[in-house]
């Protein structure tokens, strides 16, 4: 197995996996620490390194609250470490490779995590890329700043760089740029790159999907429970639509007062942590988030209509929800969202590839969860031995089949596949005017 590897910056070497035929790299910097006076600056390129660096644990997490303090369903679920190292150093991406050389050109899989933009990190359980690896894919999990240091915008910033805000977008797209560069050195293909998130990286994946710099890196996009629309609801409605810069803008400069600071220059000498608590409390009292922002020049429009048009890199997309998740007023607003999205993109262009599913099959555990949001995480990555809960047999039959689908849509941008005895898995065909795709149940997939 290929254990070393040469990128622009130096060499890093990685791990035998759990499986002996991935070789796992933790921990890479694809960018300079967006600390000090990078502290709300777009992404600066890593300073190289001499020797071999040893890439064998996870970069630290974003600032974000402590996750694992409380006994909430996501805390229960894989937020069970509190303990994890966290810092504004944070900018870094994990590889999981089958490859055995540098020339096998492999398909290639960007993962990015999901949590409202405030919370999450890619060390979480549930991500572990290698049951996807081990299909013959290049799996890549990036990093990226969250909150009122990811995503901050203030007019003195605006003033520095020409816009401001989006820092996190700006470090997935970085990320992304890296993997482009880099990613031959561990078997990857930098020509065939598909981008996957869930709810907040769902909406980031559309973010990076409808910014015209990635046109011609992105072949395929997965778009798990991020196309959510929340209209009667500000706060949630603002955390899935861009803001307008002068309006994100004026919230900053709200936010510094509330530090205490007059200015960027002060703002930037803050202990990050002393930012992280402060926000949080405003947060909670103003019932407004930091989150992506129409700035003009990463994102020019709302990508979900952006998509509708087609104002996106030309690739084939996966896209759907569970079944419970958000449900209000008797509406699952992120299956309507979803479909309302689909119906008026194959209706401006029939021809182009989205398949669409449903995740519905029961859920064990004493809490009764239903199919809450995320909850298909541990089936898409195949991870389910790594859960609490007591799933049986059929789940991990499921997880199988969906993991075959995902891997086989990354490869060659059609989720039909074989399943692993050869025989034919159930055909997922694209979504037209009439509807159509999968339902993920208990039993197995079945047509919609």
């Amino acid at each position: 197995m290929k254990r070393t590897a040469v990128t622009e910056s130096g060499t890093v070497k990685g791990l035998q996996g759990n499986d002996a035929r991935i070789t796992v790299y933790k921990g890479i910097p694809f960018a300079a620490p967006p600390v000090g006076e990078n502290r709300w600056r777009a992404p600066k390129p890593v300073e190289p390194w001499e020797g071999v660096r040893e890439a064998y644990t996870f970069g630290p997490i974003p600032v974000q609250d402590t996750p694992g303090l409380g006994d909430d369903l996501y805390c229960r679920e894989w937020h069970v470490d509190c303990d994890l190292p966290m810092s504004e150093d944070c900018l870094y991406l994990n590889i999981w490779t089958p490859a055995k050389k540098t020339d096998e050109k492999l398909p290639v899989l960007i993962w990015y995590f999901g949590g409202g933009f405030q919370w999450g990190y890619t060390a979480e359980m549930e991500f572990d890329g290698e049951r996807i690896a081990a299909r013959g894919i290049v799996v890549v999990s990036v990093s990226y700043r969250l909150g009122a240091i990811g995503f901050m915008a203030h007019p003195e910033l605006t003033k520095e760089e020409g816009v401001s805000g989006n820092y996190g977008f700006l470090d997935q797209k970085a990320g992304l740029e890296w993997v482009s560069r880099n990613i031959a050195a561990f078997g990857g293909d930098p020509d065939r790159i598909t981008i996957m998130g869930q709810s907040a990286g769902g909406c980031s994946v559309m973010n990076q999907l409808t910014c015209e710099e990635n046109f011609d890196k992105i072949k395929g996009a997965v778009i798990l429970s991020g196309i959510i629309r929340f209209p009667q609801q500000e706060r949630d409605k603002d955390l899935f639509c861009p803001q307008e810069l002068e309006k994100a803008e004026k919230k900053g400069e709200d936010f510094l007062e509330y530090l205490g600071v007059k200015n960027i220059e002060e703002a930037r000498k803050l202990d990050a942590i002393f930012i992280r608590d402060k926000y949080a409390k405003y947060r909670d009292d103003h019932q407004t988030m930091f989150v992506g922002i129409k700035d003009g020049r990463f994102c020019v429009g709302d990508p979900v209509e952006r998509i509708i048009s087609g104002d996106c890199a030309p690739c084939p997309v996966i896209t759907g929800n569970t079944k419970d998740e958000f449900v209000f007023g008797g509406n699952n607003m992120v299956e309507r969202s979803v479909k309302e999205t689909l119906n008026d993109a194959v209706a401006k262009d029939p021809a182009r590839k989205f398949y669409y599913y449903s995740f519905g099959p029961d859920i064990p555990g004493d809490d009764n969860p239903g199919c809450f949001h995320s909850c298909d995480l541990w089936f898409w990555f195949e991870t389910l031995l790594k859960c609490r809960r007591a799933y049986q047999g059929r789940h991990f039959d499921l997880a199988r089949k969906m993991c075959n689908y995902l891997s086989a849509f990354i490869k060659t941008g059609d989720p039909n596949c074989s399943d692993n005895d050869g025989t034919a898995q159930t055909v997922w065909k694209t979504y037209t005017a009439e509807g159509g795709g999968l339902n993920f149940t208990s039993e197995g997939p079945v047509e919609i």
